[in-house]
């Protein structure tokens, strides 16, 4: 490789770890401001976005937190409802949704669920949700994720209009994976990169 060429290399290699270090840094900033705002008024129902469902051979607490915010929001009587969203995982082929309501009736929840059990990604969670959410009469609803997903989840909400078929705030979970830093990091270093296929794909306004 001549010498130009290294130069080139290394200024692309360079451009890439900026460009990716400022979405890093965008992300972490708005987790952290989210974590700051306060409970979310009240809405009709609380979506509660998928992740992995099992890792180790447990219930993922990056899962099993964001239903807990998801309770914690009806217990508080600022939901009514809980839809939970999220397909068959890859890697051992159990249902997010299914384990998530699991989960919610383990805890002691007995009021009203709904189970989106077909998405494999964001982008999905909002689509296939949407018609579940509007049959049910549903004007108000809270998406409930992680910190760090909450920005990429916005802009998904508004690039598809569903933030035009209701109104939509957000909850932040702070759960277990968020409050063990090697978790959090992890999954923030993660974001950039969904961001960018995201964007790369026209789904992100």
């Amino acid at each position: 490789m001549s010498p130009r060429l290294r130069r080139l290399v290394l200024a692309g290699v360079l451009v890439l770890v900026a460009g990716y270090a400022a979405i890093h840094a965008m992300v972490w900033h708005d987790a952290l401001q989210r974590l700051a705002q306060p409970p979310p008024q009240p809405a009709d129902a609380a979506l509660v976005l998928g992740n992995r469902a099992y890792r180790d051979g447990k219930p993922n607490p990056c899962l099993t937190g964001r239903v807990d915010e998801g309770l914690a929001l009806g217990r508080a009587g600022l939901v009514r409802l809980l839809v939970l969203s999220g397909g068959d995982d890859w890697e051992d082929g159990r249902n997010e949704a299914e384990e998530m309501q699991r989960h919610a009736r383990a805890a002691g929840w007995t009021g009203p669920l709904l189970l989106e059990k077909e998405s494999s990604s964001t982008r999905e969670n909002l689509a296939l949700s949407r018609p579940l959410l509007e049959a049910a009469g549903v004007k108000r609803v809270v998406i409930v994720t992680e910190p760090y997903h909450l920005w990429r989840a916005e802009r998904l909400a508004h690039a598809s209009g569903f933030d035009r078929a209701f109104e939509v705030q957000y909850a932040a979970a702070a759960t277990s994976c968020w409050r063990d830093w090697g978790m959090a990091f992890k999954g923030a270093l993660r974001e950039p990169l969904a961001i960018v296929n995201n964007g790369v794909h026209g789904y992100l306004h």
